[in-house]
């Protein structure tokens, strides 16, 4: 594996991948530093060490726009600027809303004058930007190298249970019975202790889960090991794209089974309903930096498929304005609304209500905003940390008012099945 070899040479390895159904995919070491946010103060961390600079308590993305620079032209996807994740909390933060202490920054992004970038459609990788002198020799030579071994060390624990749930649940339906709100996204946690090489948990998490926008990263707070199959923004030569997932159901044990759960979820009135709900949502959301009118739909209700489950995509796309910037987007737009609810700050404050504890990284943001001005997110779902002996995995639905209980807590089942099979297979 060419990255297991660039983690051991280089510090603060990231690897977004997109080898299960993305066209490409970036590896890159070495940043020049990190712009990391926590407790409401950013910090420039330097590339070689030390403690770094204050920068201060002002927006972190207005800061990260900063240390972008000005722009510089690129060849391909990404040939330098910032790698990193945008926590669910740092889109609390941006809404207003109070943020609690998740055990981890609330962004954390590398600044990186290079990539090593491969096309799986073309099936060629290249150098982008201004790579260190001899990684171009040392990766014509280097030996594959294969991640270290991992093993689970005990149980793995859900909260909250059936029962639990339940009551969390009868909550959401008051609140919207009362017409608090449209939808909310409630979640359940998972936890499992293990020991061992956190890029050999990603290894195997990649073949159970693996989707179009998965990822690896080691920066503060890390590592992050994500499996998402959701584009949240993209932006390129001035157009916007996002891509949000609503409607799920579990694969079919045989092709016939299979068949039946994908037309089930194609034809749910209910699904169609919550999906809806959440382009509109976003449409609302990207129309605060498009031009007025330039915001369409050109893809609704479409079928995208998973080692695990089906899933309902829509296409949201519209035209930037020339004032706005990547950032601008990206403040206007996070948290994803396909994670929260709508509308989307009460959504918020009610999942904080019932949920109890901060999310992290699940439910904020993975990828890159590269020093030409292009952007492509990921929504931070099938994603989990791999901290203190710890992995932390989480699943969630979207629940409207004719959701059932039993239906929303197998379908968070179904969203976790390869977490419970990444743990199954190795223990």
């Amino acid at each position: 594996m060419t990255f297991a070899a660039l983690r051991a040479r280089l510090p603060a390895p990231v690897w977004l991948d997109g080898a299960a159904g993305g066209r490409y995919s970036v590896m890159s070491a070495a940043p020049r530093g990190q712009v990391v946010s926590r407790h409401g103060r950013t910090r420039w961390l330097p590339g070689e060490g030390g403690d770094g600079d204050d920068l201060g308590t002002a927006d972190p993305l207005a800061l990260l726009h900063e240390s972008l620079g000005p722009r510089v032209a690129a060849n391909g996807p990404f040939a330098g600027g910032a790698i990193g994740y945008f926590s669910y909390e740092l889109g609390r933060r941006l809404q207003g809303q109070t943020t609690r202490d998740a055990g981890m920054p609330e962004m954390a992004v590398g600044l990186y004058d290079w990539a090593l970038v491969l096309d799986h459609q073309q099936r060629c990788a290249w150098l982008a930007g201004d790579p260190p002198a001899d990684v171009a020799d040392w990766l014509a030579t280097a030996p594959a190298q294969a991640p270290g071994a991992w093993w689970p060390t005990g149980e793995p624990a859900a909260t909250p249970d059936r029962v639990a749930y339940d009551r969390a649940f009868r909550r959401v339906r008051d609140y919207l019975h009362a017409g608090d709100c449209y939808q909310v996204n409630l979640a359940r946690r998972l936890q499992a202790p293990f020991d061992g090489d956190p890029l050999g948990v990603y290894r195997d998490f990649r073949e159970a889960a693996g989707g179009p926008f998965a990822a690896y990263l080691e920066l503060a707070g890390g590592p992050i090991l994500s499996g998402s199959p959701e584009r949240f923004l993209e932006l390129r030569d001035g157009w916007v794209k996002t891509a949000p997932i609503k409607g799920t159901r579990a694969r079919g044990v045989d092709p016939r089974a299979d068949a039946a759960r994908r037309d089930e979820l194609l034809s749910s009135a209910k699904d169609r309903a919550e999906n809806l709900m959440i382009v509109d949502l976003l449409r609302n959301d990207l129309g605060r930096a498009c031009r007025t009118g330039s915001v369409s739909v050109p893809r609704l209700f479409a079928l995208e498929s998973f080692v695990t489950v089906h899933h309902m995509v829509s296409t949201v796309v519209g035209r930037l304005r020339a004032d706005r910037t990547a950032t601008d987007l990206l403040r206007d737009c996070l948290p994803g609304g396909s994670i929260t609810g709508a509308p989307k700050f009460r959504a918020m404050e009610i999942i904080d209500e019932l949920e109890g504890e901060p999310r992290g990284i699940y439910c904020g943001s993975i990828g890159y905003l590269g020093a030409d001005g292009a952007m492509d997110t990921s929504i931070a779902i099938r994603t989990m940390t791999a901290r203190d002996g710890v992995l932390d995995y989480r699943a969630g639905g979207g629940l409207v008012v004719d959701s059932e209980c039993g239906a929303e807590f197998d379908e968070t089942e179904s969203k976790a099945a390869a977490f419970r099979r990444l743990l199954a297979v190795v223990g």
